[in-house]
């Protein structure tokens, strides 16, 4: 063993726990405080809410861009660029617009909510001719504007976009500077699918895949060396938990229940935590993971090509027994994750991000195994209730869904937990990120990697075997999950519960079908006839002659 194998089940098992903890879908865009369904419609006051690209000239040049939310009342946004008018951008006097402004020719107008409806707001500024109203937030969120039910004068005929308070506040030292400001307003439509998306599926799908193969093959080794040592060495028969013992840490029913409310607990520490200091911890966390993952994934791809080093070993303090081959990769494994912190908020990061957290994913899915079917049902199922829970119903109790707010690091100032796969999203207008948590993969991924193990240690077909078919559902889950988000418009959608129905419900069926649920569900793996039975049988035929 290259490092102890306790502190190997330590960090595998924490790995687990607080990584699947963190595998939220959150939001694809905008950060909006009020629900459709909460927002009433009528005659006059029936648009539909959508984000508002506020794209800003200052004396000629083009400047910063900002990002509003149109609302229910007035013009519908225009959606192509090319069609939006530059308009000056003029401070409101008064500013809160209760009371008709100065006169203006087309001007957009800016103003500050309160002290009287948005309708009044938009009314006024109808009445002085502006083009546009720009009502900036007192909050850093945005928020949907509706009427009131008993408004009536809701004939209004310029649009109507909501600002949050830090844009609002750079436009007005803009315009305080004396600089002139002009302003366009437009609304692009986002793409059905971005391509993005793809890649993201390619490496979920890819990650579990390679991390099944690992996973099969050693416990494909491990079987071959238990029959060795059973064939060679009668009297000093080691027992199953021996050959286990190598570095693997299997799961138990308990423990897989257990994981519910130590994932929930953790969640809420990180909701009510949430802050720079706190990112940065997790970011430390991410990385010491990460340089495990990595090492742990080149020591195993070179060991092929450099047995002599991989099988040579020296001790360490505190690692032990450590060989030459991981000594050499552990520095460029430190140095990738140490560069990928500092420049995390750089445009490349995604790139080191990813690179850290598929190896990561693929040295847990290689350690931490499910004995059986009946604990995979146990773990996906608790997690199926924990996604739900955690982005749904957390709403009626927090008022927000906790999962989302922790995966977009709200409250942090930052990009938000560094637990993510991500691709940026690269023909859809709004920019962002397309993203899948750790949980969304490691998960259903210990469930596909047990369907490969049982297949090698049966001997079964890539047709006859239950892999293909694990694989297949993973796949249509996960791409269900990415139809649901777009067809939501980008809400936030908790993956597994599209992805754990098609995955664990294809397994249970087909095993139900073959006659093989009993054994997958208690043994996990088939009955292979023991080697040291045949020889004491061949030893007796042997006597009787």
């Amino acid at each position: 063993m290259e490092l102890r194998g306790v502190w190997w089940r330590a960090i595998s098992v924490a790995a687990v726990i607080w990584l699947a903890a963190c595998g939220p879908r959150p939001a694809a865009a905008g950060d909006i405080a009020q629900d459709d369904e909460n927002a009433p419609k009528k005659p006059g006051c029936n648009n539909q809410f959508v984000l508002v690209k506020v794209q800003t000239w200052v004396n000629g040049l083009e400047s910063r861009e900002f990002v509003g939310v149109s609302a229910r009342f007035g013009v519908p946004i225009v959606s192509k660029e090319k069609n939006a008018d530059q308009s000056p951008l003029t401070l409101s006097d008064p500013r809160d617009c209760c009371r008709p402004p100065n006169k203006l020719t087309g001007d957009v107008i800016m103003v500050d909510r309160g002290n009287c409806t948005f309708t009044t707001k938009a009314n006024n500024a109808e009445l002085a001719d502006a083009s546009a109203i720009l009502i900036v937030n007192n909050q850093k969120e945005l928020y949907k504007m509706v009427c009131d039910p008993e408004e009536t004068d809701l004939d209004i005929k310029i649009p109507a976009v909501m600002l949050p308070q830090d844009a609002g506040s750079s436009l007005v030292k803009m315009l305080m500077n004396g600089s002139s400001v002009s302003v366009q307003l437009y609304s692009p439509t986002r793409p059905l699918v971005d391509i993005a998306e793809v890649f993201l599926w390619l490496m979920a799908v890819g990650t579990i895949l390679c991390a099944s193969y690992w996973s099969a093959w050693s416990a494909r080794e491990a079987a071959l060396e238990q029959d060795k040592l059973t064939k060679d060495a009668v009297d000093e028969l080691t027992d199953d938990k021996h050959v286990k013992a190598t570095g693997v840490v299997e799961i138990s029913t308990t423990s897989a229940v257990l994981f519910v409310i130590i994932a929930s607990g953790f969640l809420i520490v990180l909701y009510k935590l949430m802050s720079t200091w706190f990112i940065e911890l997790l970011v430390v966390l991410f990385c010491i993971g990460g340089v495990e993952g990595l090492q742990t994934c080149l020591v195993a791809l070179l060991s092929r090509w450099f047995r002599n080093f991989g099988d040579s070993y020296t001790k360490v303090p505190f690692f032990g027994a450590v060989s030459y081959l991981t000594l050499a990769v552990s520095p460029f494994c430190i140095a990738f994750a140490v560069v990928w912190a500092v420049y995390r908020n750089t445009n490349f990061a995604w790139i080191g991000q990813d690179i850290l957290g598929i190896a990561l994913i693929i040295t847990v899915l290689q350690i931490v195994r499910i004995p059986n079917l009946k604990v995979g049902t146990v773990l996906l199922s608790c997690a199926f209730l924990y996604d739900i829970f955690w982005v749904f119903v957390s709403k009626k109790l927090f008022k927000e869904s906790v999962m989302i707010v922790v995966a977009r690091g709200d409250r942090s100032g930052e990009d938000g937990i560094p637990m993510l796969l991500k691709i940026p999203r690269m023909f859809d207008p709004w920019g962002g990120y397309s993203i899948i948590g750790f949980g969304d993969i490691l998960l259903p991924g210990l469930v596909v990697a047990f369907s490969l193990r049982y297949d090698w240690l049966a001997n079964k077909n890539l047709r006859a075997g239950y892999f293909l078919w694990a694989m297949l559902a993973y796949g249509l889950g996960l791409l269900v999950t990415y139809v649901a988000l777009n067809l939501m418009d980008g809400h936030g959608q908790p993956a597994l519960l599209y992805i754990v129905p098609f995955t664990l419900g294809t397994f249970l069926a087909l095993g139900r079908r073959r006659g093989d649920l009993k054994v997958l569900w208690t043994r996990g793996e088939p009955e292979r006839p023991c080697p040291h039975v045949r020889l004491h049988s061949s030893e007796e035929v042997d006597q009787d002659y």
